[in-house]
């Protein structure tokens, strides 16, 4: 799957969720979407790389006490 089709699949998603609320005002818009996409991202990633954090974390380009948080966070530890 391409970048772009990723962004499409958001973007559908996205008009979806507007046009579900109707004439309801969205909030935190921005926190559902990151965790709704951080936990697969989460996932796929430590699948990769057998559960080791510090795989993962060089993987995702992030420092490994931050991967740790954010795996809590989902409850994936």
């Amino acid at each position: 799957m391409s970048k772009e089709s990723i962004q499409e699949v958001v973007q559908k998603s996205l008009e979806d969720y507007f046009n579900d609320l109707g004439e309801q005002k969205p909030t935190n818009i921005y926190d559902m979407m990151v965790m709704t996409v951080e936990r697969p991202i989460l996932e796929v990633v430590m699948t990769r790389a057998d559960g080791n954090q510090s795989h993962a974390a060089q993987m995702l380009g992030i420092n490994r006490n931050t991967l740790r948080k954010k795996l809590q966070e989902h409850g994936l530890l």
